[in-house]
């Protein structure tokens, strides 16, 4: 509201007053004062307002106007860009901190198991019992899970610091809380009925459409610039020799200007830049095109990415429960004697690593639920104006009210 105001002001005339104190040598004729041999040095003071007026004749006003509105709209929809960036990237890092640490708790106990039945199988390898190739399997196995552990730490670290320069502080005096991927909630309901509508109030298709329209309007400046311009100026006020003089109403002086300037011969130079204008308007065009594709490329892809990550989470939890059960069974043979504590230790570890696959799989669910909404966005189920120009429900129909000149955004004037 406030671009608004201050860019319709142009259609509005402008006034100012003036005073000025000058000290001077020569006849001030329009004071009555007559030349001689020796000009006078005098004091001359004069006050008084000045109005004047361009009249839009042509629309050259009214299109630079709106030339202003939407590159305002473009910085304003770039400002909501990168925030809307900033967002998505704390809640991806969060995210990654998240399963990262799950991983890693799932890893220790798998680790904690091998070293178990490494020991175990050391010492049915040192009464004989089993041969050299599986005590080697064994150790093998233990410093593979092992070489696991670095690199996620390794990502949790890169993550925690990457968020601590999100939130603007200096990795080594920010602590980030422990996030864990049980704090996480999906969505009840997401929006794969209207991906492009939604898509429309993402940021960088707006600020794109505000620069398409800014270039619709330019073209328009470069059209009225062809054609005559109107101005109109009106002056009042007094001057006299003194101060205490000024109020005499003899002292009185005004002036009233009309002015008319019309191109003629200019080399070819605004057809140019009307030609320019159109140019860069259709290079505007195409970019807009671009971001619009781009964006529903986008949704399409994540949306096709959930209903995978659905699938793969599921088929994952099966897995889960079929070596849980596995386990539980191994647990009873144990406790009954029926079999030895080397199968069972072989159950605890293919658990925990059904476990982090698990754990992977969820957190990539998250993590594409997560650049949906970014995709689309932001703030998509919620009916709020941020921005000016911004649609208040992106899944209605725009009023004309809502976006200015929506119409002259996608033809350039001629």
């Amino acid at each position: 509201m406030a671009i608004a105001w201050r860019t319709r002001r142009s259609y509005a005339p402008q006034i100012d007053a003036s005073a000025s104190a000058e000290r001077q040598k020569g006849p001030p004729f329009a004071l009555g004062i007559r030349p001689s041999h020796d000009l006078p040095i005098y004091n001359l003071y004069s006050a008084g307002a000045t109005a004047s007026f361009t009249p839009d004749v042509f629309g050259l006003t009214g299109r630079r106007v709106e030339q202003q509105q939407a590159l305002a709209q473009n910085q304003a929809y770039q400002l909501a860009a990168a925030q809307l960036a900033v967002t998505g990237n704390v809640v991806h890092q969060a995210l990654i901190i998240a399963a990262a640490r799950q991983q890693i708790a799932a890893l220790e106990a798998s680790i904690t198991a091998d070293e178990k039945t490494l020991a175990l199988v050391r010492q049915k390898y040192t009464d004989g019992k089993l041969a050299r190739t599986d005590l080697l399997t064994v150790q093998a196995q233990l410093a593979n899970d092992r070489a696991l552990l670095p690199p996620m730490r390794q990502e949790v670290a890169v993550a925690q610091d990457a968020l601590a320069v999100l939130v603007g502080m200096a990795p080594a005096s920010f602590s980030p809380p422990d996030f864990d991927l049980a704090d996480f909630t999906l969505p009840a309901e997401l929006p794969v009925g209207l991906p492009s509508a939604l898509a429309e109030r993402r940021p960088d298709i707006l600020a794109a459409e505000a620069r398409l329209h800014a270039a619709s309007a330019a073209v328009g400046v470069a059209d009225a610039q062809m054609y005559p311009n109107f101005t109109l100026s009106a002056s009042v006020g007094t001057a006299a020799l003194a101060t205490h003089s000024l109020g005499g109403g003899s002292n009185l002086v005004w002036t009233l200007f009309g002015g008319l300037t019309a191109p003629i011969f200019h080399g070819g130079a605004l057809t140019a830049q009307k030609r320019a204008a159109i140019d860069r308007f259709h290079a505007e065009l195409a970019l807009y095109r671009q971001t619009v594709l781009t964006g529903l490329g986008q949704v399409a892809d994540l949306l096709r990415s959930l209903g995978h990550d659905a699938e793969r989470v599921q088929a994952e939890r099966q897995a889960l429960d079929a070596t849980g059960d596995a386990l539980h069974l191994a647990q009873h043979r144990y406790a009954l004697g029926k079999t030895g504590r080397l199968p069972l230790l072989d159950a605890e570890r293919r658990e925990q690593q059904q476990r982090v696959s698990y754990i992977q799989v969820r957190a990539q669910r998250y993590l594409d639920s997560a650049q949906l909404f970014v995709a689309l966005g932001g703030g998509w189920w919620r009916d709020v104006d941020r921005l000016p120009g911004q649609r208040a429900n992106p899944a209605r129909q725009p009023s004309s009210a809502a976006v200015p000149d929506r119409r002259r955004a996608l033809e350039p004037s001629q």
